[in-house]
């Protein structure tokens, strides 16, 4: 398989100051969730690239590619969605790379240090059979999704981010008579919980996402314990 026939897309924005992992506001100052998503976003970086073979693109909105370049520091390519939202930004990536001759493209969340590269490349070995690979998040929305060609309207923005988001690509998928392959279930960094569980998982495997594992760190000797389980007391 060719580098060409292999492209890894990073559903991105810019980390700018409130517009990042905003439903963390309850344990994180806005400005530590932004320093948060650079690490998530430069160990994200780092794990697309670990992949033999694949060329690697960041996909985001038209007003974010010059930070994103930045923050990227050159070392992938940055091409901007068209339209707004998720949605958008998820048929953009599967028009755009199709549209020019890819055939294997798998796009995943850009705070997904903590994946596996044993995910990304079952996904992309999925699409040597399947039309669609979907990997599922623990609650209910989905953290990848991959594609041999361009699905027009498969992606819909009225529940992209909702516990329903999985089940509705699901249902598209397979009324396009598509066939489908599942990656393993996977959860999300949303919550306080969250950012535990991972804080967790990466002081027994800081080499998975370093500079994340180093900002957890910190958080974790910083922060109460109720507060890293979602509590606040």
């Amino acid at each position: 398989m060719t580098l060409s026939n292999r492209t890894l897309v990073i559903m991105a924005k810019a980390p700018r100051l409130g517009s990042v992992k905003t439903r963390l506001a309850k344990s994180l100052s806005l400005q530590a969730a932004g320093e948060l998503y650079r690490c998530f976003l430069a160990d994200t970086i780092a794990l697309a690239q670990a992949l033999d073979g694949v060329e690697v693109a960041i996909m985001c909105p038209e007003t974010d590619v010059e930070d994103l370049a930045r923050a990227a520091g050159g070392a992938v390519g940055v091409v901007p969605q068209i339209g707004n939202g998720l949605a958008a930004g998820l048929t953009s990536v599967f028009a755009h790379f199709a549209g020019t001759g890819h055939s294997h493209i798998v796009a995943f969340n850009s705070d997904s240090p903590h994946l596996p590269v044993a995910v990304l490349e079952s996904a992309f070995n999925a699409l040597a059979k399947y039309d669609v690979v979907i990997g599922p998040t623990e609650d209910g929305g989905y953290y990848l999704v991959g594609a041999t060609a361009s699905h027009p309207g498969l992606f819909t923005g009225d529940v992209m981010g909702t516990t329903s988001a999985f089940e509705t690509l699901l249902a598209r998928a397979r009324e396009k008579r598509l066939s489908v392959h599942l990656t393993e279930p996977f959860y999300d960094i949303d919550e306080a919980a969250d950012l535990g569980r991972l804080a967790a998982e990466l002081e027994r495997t800081p080499g998975k996402a370093p500079k994340t594992a180093e900002w957890l760190l910190a958080w974790k000797s910083a922060v109460p314990q109720t507060v890293q389980n979602g509590r606040v007391e």
